[in-house]
C-alpha cells in the first residue's frame, strides 16, 4: 500500500513516548501520572502547559495517520471485491454465449446433414423413375399394333409370342438368401437364434408384432417388398453382432444400402412405436415401488434410481473434431479415441427410466447432466422426495446423492460410501449388460453422426424389452464398463444437501445398514 510523501510525521522525544504511554496506553496507572504531575510541579517548569500541548498535537496527527490508512485499506477492498465481481459476471456471460453458440452450431450442422440426405434420397428416387420410365416404354414399344399374334418381329425388331400385356419387373441381383430361410424356420434351435439376435424366439415375434403396421410395405409391380420379419432381423442382426453390413446383407440375400436403410428405418419405428411403452418415467404408484426395492436391498430410503454415464466410440466426426475427442480413453488406450456420452437411470431391476444421447464425449458428466431432460424435469420440482444416486462425477444436489468425495472418511462415511456404490454398480451393470447385448456399441460405428442418437435409443429401448422378458445374458456376452470418473471439485449444491446426506449416513449407522468391508 502507497503512503503519500507530503503528509510529515514528526518525530517524538522521550517525554513524548512517556506521556502517550501514560495518557493513551496505560490510562488506568495513576501512580505514574501523579508521580510525573509531582515532578513537573518541583521543577517549576512554566513551559508544561506548550509541551503537553505539542504532544497532544503529534498523538493526533498519529491517531489521524492511522485512521486515513484504514481508510484507504477499506476502499482498496471494496475496488478489489467489485473488480472480483466484474470479473465473475464476464466470465459467466463469456461461458453462456460460448455454450449458446455451440448449442448453435450443433443445430446448423444437423439441418446441414438432413438437407444433404432429403437431397441424396430425392436424386435416387428421381433415377429409379426415370429407369422405370424407360423399362415401360420399350415394354410397351414391343406391344404396338402392328405385332402379329404368332410370334413375328414387329417394326422394333422384338419378337413377341402373344398380344397379353407382360409383367414389367426391374432386374434385382440374384443373392442366396439360404442363412436367413434356414433361421426363420419354425424348427431352428432356440439357441442357435439366441446366438444369432441376442434374444428368444418370443421376444423377437412379440417385437415383429410391435412394429408390423409402422414397417410393413405393400408389394409393386417392379419388386416384392421385404417382410416384416426380415425388416426387423436386419436390424437386431446388425446391432447385435456389430457386423459390417456387406456381410450382414450377404447373410441375408440384400444389397448393402438396402441393409443400412432398413437399420435406420426399423430403429426410427422401435423409437416412435416401443419407447413410449418401454422406456418412459415411472408414474407414482411404480415409482413407490421402486424407492421399496431400494430401500429393501440397500437400506437408504427415497431413493428413484440409480445413475451412470458411459461412452461410445465413433470415428472422427469430419467438423469439430475437439469436442468429440476423449482424452481419459485416448490415454488408455494409447490411441486417438472419439465418442459421444450416453446418460441413463436405471431401476433396481436394471430397467432404463431415462436416457440422455448424443453430447460430445469431452464433456464430463455434470456437465452432460446439466443438458438432459432429467435436469429440467428436477428444476420443475418434479423430483421432490427422489434420490437419483451417482458417482464422483455428479454433484450433490438438492435430488442428487453422491458420495463423500474427501479424505480422513469416519467409519460412518465409509459405511455411508459402500452403500452408494452399490447402487452405482447397479447402473454400471445396466450398462455392462446394454453393450454386451449390442456389440455394434463396443467399437467404432459406421453409422453417421446424426442417425446414432436414434440407434442408440433403439439400443436402449430393446434392452428394456430383454429385461422385462427376463431374457438371460450369456457369459461370452459380458462386457465390462470402463470410463473414468472425473471428480468434481465443487460439487455441492447447497449446505441442506449437506445435512440430508449425513443424516442419511447417521441413519444407515444406526440401523445396522451401514457397510463394514472397511473395518
Amino acid at each position: 500500500m502507497e503512503i503519500d510523501g507530503s503528509t510529515s510525521l514528526s518525530f517524538l522525544t522521550q517525554d513524548d513516548y512517556n506521556y502517550l504511554f501514560t495518557n493513551i496506553i496505560n490510562p488506568n496507572n495513576k501512580r505514574i501520572r501523579q508521580d510525573d504531575e509531582q515532578h513537573n510541579d518541583d521543577q517549576g517548569v512554566g513551559e508544561d502547559g506548550e509541551k503537553k500541548s505539542n504532544n497532544n498535537n503529534n498523538i493526533k496527527e498519529i491517531i489521524a495517520s492511522l485512521i486515513l490508512l484504514e481508510q484507504e485499506e477499506e476502499i482498496e477492498q471494496k475496488k478489489l471485491l467489485f473488480d472480483s465481481e466484474q470479473h465473475k459476471k464476464m466470465f459467466n456471460s463469456n461461458f453462456n454465449n460460448q455454450t449458446q453458440t455451440m448449442n448453435h452450431y450443433m443445430e446448423q450442422l444437423q439441418n446441414h446433414y438432413s438437407q444433404i440426405d432429403q437431397f441424396h434420397h430425392t436424386s435416387t428416387k428421381n433415377t429409379r423413375l426415370n429407369a422405370v420410365a424407360t423399362a415401360s416404354t420399350i415394354v410397351s414399344g414391343s406391344l404396338q399394333p402392328g405385332s402379329d399374334k404368332t410370334g413375328s418381329k414387329n417394326q422394333t425388331g422384338l419378337e413377341t409370342g402373344s398380344a397379353q400385356p407382360l409383367k414389367t419387373r426391374i432386374w434385382v441381383k440374384d443373392r442366396s438368401k439360404d442363412w436367413w430361410e434356414n433361421c426363420n424356420r419354425s424348427n431352428f434351435p432356440e439357441k442357435e437364434f439366441r446366438q444369432c439376435f441376442r434374444m428368444s424366439k418370443s421376444t423377437f415375434n412379440m417385437i415383429c408384432n410391435e412394429l408390423d403396421s409402422s414397417i410393413t410395405k405393400k408389394n409393386t409391380t417392379l419388386r416384392d417388398a421385404i417382410p416384416v420379419r426380415q425388416r426387423v432381423a436386419v436390424c437386431i442382426y446388425r446391432l447385435a453382432t456389430g457386423e459390417p453390413l456387406r456381410l450382414v446383407a450377404k447373410k441375408f440375400g440384400l444389397g448393402i444400402s438396402t441393409c443400412h436403410k432398413l437399420v435406420l428405418e426399423v430403429c426410427s419405428a422401435i423409437k416412435t412405436v416401443l419407447m413410449e411403452k418401454y422406456l418412459r418415467w415411472p408414474d407414482e404408484e411404480t415409482m413407490k415401488k421402486t424407492k421399496e426395492d431400494f430401500e429393501g436391498i440397500f437400506g437408504i430410503p427415497n431413493v428413484g434410481g440409480a445413475m451412470y454415464t458411459t461412452h461410445i466410440p465413433i470415428i472422427a466426426p469430419k467438423v469439430n473434431v475437439a469436442m468429440y475427442y476423449n482424452k481419459k480413453h485416448t490415454e488408455r488406450n494409447q490411441k486417438t479415441s472419439y465418442s459421444i456420452t450416453v446418460q441413463g437411470v436405471v431401476n433396481s431391476k436394471g430397467v432404463f427410466t431415462d436416457v440422455c444421447i448424443g453430447w460430445p464425449g469431452s464433456m464430463g458428466d455434470n456437465r452432460v447432466l446439466e443438458k438432459s431432460a432429467l435436469y429440467e424435469r428436477a428444476k420443475r420440482g418434479n423430483l421432490k422426495n427422489i434420490w437419483i444416486v451417482g458417482n464422483s462425477g455428479y454433484p450433490l444436489m438438492d435430488w442428487v446423492l453422491v458420495p463423500y468425495k474427501h479424505k480422513n472418511l469416519t467409519w460412518t462415511q465409509h459405511g455411508f460410501n459402500e452403500r452408494i456404490e452399490e447402487i452405482e454398480r447397479v447402473g454400471k451393470d445396466a450398462f455392462g449388460r446394454l453393450k454386451g447385448r449390442w456389440g455394434c456399441l463396443q467399437k467404432r460405428t459406421e453409422i453417421k453422426l446424426q442417425d446414432l442418437p436414434i440407434v442408440l435409443g433403439a439400443c436402449c429401448v430393446l434392452h428394456n424389452i430383454c429385461e422385462i422378458m427376463n431374457e438371460e445374458i450369456d457369459d461370452e456376452w459380458k462386457f465390462e464398463v470402463f470410463d473414468d470418473e472425473m471428480v468434481v471439485e465443487d460439487g455441492v449444491c447447497s449446505l441442506d444437501c449437506l445435512h440430508a446426506r449425513d443424516q442419511i449416513a447417521h441413519y444407515l449407522l444406526h440401523h445396522g445398514r451401514a457397510g463394514s468391508a472397511f473395518l
